[in-house]
């Protein structure tokens, strides 16, 4: 909105999100994961599992982003619904691969000295690999609608709100162990933190969630996809 003040124009932004956001969007995805955790295990097929298991995981961030928009900030812009510079988004792509990368690294390293690592992402390979269809589903639901729904959600609405009221270090740690957590305890949940720290750092510093979601996105292809191209090229 803009007004006209002595023939100046004065722009009224919109405030920042703030706790009234962060508790309408906390109390909606609540809600919406606990309906998954009653519902989703009555699907007995893995792979199906798997690909509406991502879709939901993606839906739930964009409800709560819908609910907390109608708190009192009516818009998407002041929550990261930005124009990204593709150097940006390029970066956000080169970190998604590099922490695949190394916390795979890290990972093989940790079952190499005797570590046991539960995989907790079976049913989401089992939709990439189940045939076209469903590899093509588990690509839109992992690459797509996971990553810009939970993007819209913990980098928009919570660091967001985070970072301008308590600063870098508590917005950005905060909002990263807030999205681990939000992963359940298990060993993802390591992961989710590094995302979601760089994720957040790249929404500091381009107030945009567009770059995070381009680093959500690789990331989360790389671990679906990985694992069909290994088993493919296996005799």
């Amino acid at each position: 909105m803009t007004t006209f003040t002595n023939n100046t124009l004065v722009e009224q932004r919109a405030p920042a999100p703030g706790w009234p956001e962060i508790l309408a969007g906390a109390v909606t995805y609540a809600a919406s994961y606990g309906l998954v955790a009653v519902f989703l295990p009555l699907i007995e097929d893995d792979g199906v599992t798997g690909v509406v298991g991502l879709f939901v995981s993606g839906l739930m961030g964009l409800i709560a982003l819908a609910v907390v928009v109608l708190v009192r900030i009516r818009g998407l812009a002041p929550f990261g619904f930005r124009r990204a510079k593709v150097r940006h988004l390029a970066l956000g792509a080169a970190l998604g691969l590099a922490a695949f990368v190394i916390l795979s690294i890290a990972a093989f390293a940790f079952m190499a000295v005797g570590g046991e690592v539960q995989n907790v992402q079976a049913s989401y390979q089992a939709g990439a690999a189940g045939g076209v269809l469903s590899l093509v589903l588990t690509f839109v639901a992992g690459s797509v609608i996971t990553p810009i729904g939970e993007e819209a959600f913990f980098r928009g609405v919570i660091a967001n709100s985070l970072l301008a009221r308590y600063g870098a270090w508590i917005g950005i740690i905060a909002s990263a162990a807030i999205f681990a957590a939000a992963h359940g305890i298990n060993p993802i949940m390591g992961r989710a933190f590094v995302v979601g720290v760089l994720a957040a750092l790249l929404f500091r510093r381009t107030g945009s969630i567009w770059p995070g979601v381009m680093l959500h996105g690789v990331n989360n292809t790389a671990a679906l996809m990985l694992p069909v191209i290994v088993a493919a090229a296996t005799p």
